[in-house]
């Protein structure tokens, strides 16, 4: 998942403002987990709304989905190297030399 420094520039490049409170509160260690969690939305989006507006809701889930895109990204990376070992290993693909 990208820095949360990165989500001020994302949010910043969208909107013109940076949603630093917001992505700080998101990415908050003690309750991270809780709000990246996608059926959650409903649950913290009129909080949202009252103080950061309908574009602090956007900011919220665009948050979540590059959060998401990345840890996603990164799985396919680790599984794609593990069956590249697994086959060598097997012998399924040939050694390169």
């Amino acid at each position: 998942m990208p820095p949360t420094e990165k989500h001020f520039e994302t949010s910043l490049k969208r909107t013109g403002k940076e949603y630093t409170d917001l992505h700080c509160w998101i990415d908050d260690k003690d309750n991270k987990n809780e709000r990246h969690d996608f059926t959650r939305i409903w649950d913290f989006g009129p909080q949202i709304a009252e103080q950061y507006g309908e574009e602090g809701v956007r900011e919220y889930i665009e948050h979540l989905r590059e959060d998401m895109e990345n840890k996603f990204k990164k799985i396919r990376h680790q599984y794609k190297d593990a069956m590249k070992e697994a086959q060598l290993y097997f012998g399924i693909v040939p050694q390169e030399k």
